[in-house]
C-alpha cells in the first residue's frame, strides 16, 4: 500500500467518515475512494490538493510522510480551524475500540490522553450499538451526580466542536486544573471564556474553569453501573393523601392564573 492510499484512508476513518460519506464531501465517485485506499488508482494533482486541504495537511506532507497516531500527536494539537487531534485504537476488523479509564488510570490519563501508545494500553471493549462517532468510557467517584453512584461508567462520545456543547446535558470534562469530572453544562461554551459545572447532587455548588483550560470533552450517551435499581415503594394513604392535596394545589394556582 502506497503512502497516499494509507493516508487517505487513516485519516478518513480518523474524521469518523465512512468511504461514501467521504466521497460526497469531496466531490467524487465512492468507488473512487475504495481504488485510492486499496491502491488501484492515485488522485489526480489537483484533487490530492482538495484532499490535503480537507484533512488540513501539507501536500508535501501528504505525499512523504506515513501519517498516524504518532505523526498527529508529534504535530499541533489543535490547528487554526480548531480541529483537535484525538488518539484512538481499533479491533482486527477496524472497529473503533472504546477505551476505557478507570479511576486508578484518572490521572495518569491527564498526561497520557494524547499519547497514542499510552491510549493503546488502556482496557478496551466494543458496543456494537456505537457505531458511529468515537466514544470513550469513564469510571466516576463521589456523590456528586446522584443518584449514579460512586464507581459508575460513563460511555461519552468525543465532542470535536466544542461550540456543540448544550446547557443542561451531562459530560466528561477533561481539564489541566480538574482532571477527569462528569458534570450537566450550565452555559454555552465560547473560545476562552469560562464553562459552568453543576452537580446533579444539590449539595454541591455549581463552579467554573476557564475554557484554555479544557482539554477534551465527550457527552454523555451511556452508562454501566453494578448498582441495581430499588422497586418502586407501594403507595402508602399518607402519600396518596399528599399526591391528591399537590394535585388540588396546582389546580388552583391555574385557576387562579386564567381569572
Amino acid at each position: 500500500m502506497s503512502i497516499i492510499s494509507s493516508n487517505i484512508k487513516f485519516l478518513r476513518k480518523k474524521k469518523g467518515l465512512t468511504q461514501q460519506q467521504f466521497a460526497d464531501t469531496i466531490g467524487i465517485k465512492r468507488s473512487l475512494v475504495g481504488a485510492y485506499e486499496e491502491d488501484r488508482a492515485d488522485p489526480k494533482y489537483d484533487l490530492l490538493k482538495k484532499i490535503a486541504l480537507f484533512f488540513e495537511i501539507s501536500v508535501d506532507d501528504f505525499i512523504n510522510e506515513a501519517i498516524n497516531d504518532k505523526w498527529l500527536a508529534a504535530s499541533a494539537k489543535k490547528t487554526a480551524s480548531g480541529l483537535r487531534i484525538l488518539s484512538i485504537s481499533v479491533d482486527r476488523e477496524d472497529n473503533e475500540n472504546i477505551e476505557m479509564v478507570p479511576l486508578k488510570a484518572s490521572a495518569g490519563y491527564l498526561n497520557g490522553y494524547a499519547d497514542p501508545e499510552y491510549v493503546s494500553k488502556l482496557p478496551k471493549f466494543y458496543l456494537p450499538m456505537f457505531k458511529q462517532g468515537t466514544y470513550r468510557a469513564f469510571e466516576i467517584k463521589g456523590d456528586s451526580m446522584l443518584p449514579l453512584q460512586s464507581g459508575t461508567v460513563i460511555v461519552g462520545e468525543y465532542v470535536e466542536n466544542w461550540g456543540d456543547i448544550k446547557p443542561n446535558d451531562t459530560y466528561v470534562i477533561l481539564s489541566q486544573t480538574e482532571g477527569v469530572v462528569y458534570k450537566r453544562i450550565g452555559n454555552r461554551f465560547k473560545e476562552n471564556k469560562k464553562l459552568k459545572l453543576i452537580s446533579d447532587n444539590p449539595t454541591y455548588e455549581p463552579y467554573e474553569i476557564n475554557g484554555e483550560d479544557i482539554l477534551e470533552v465527550w457527552k454523555a450517551k451511556a452508562y454501566i453501573s453494578t448498582n441495581l435499581p430499588e422497586p418502586m415503594p407501594k403507595p402508602t394513604m399518607e402519600s396518596l393523601t399528599s399526591m391528591v392535596a399537590d394535585m388540588q394545589r396546582s389546580i388552583n394556582k391555574l385557576q387562579q392564573s386564567n381569572n
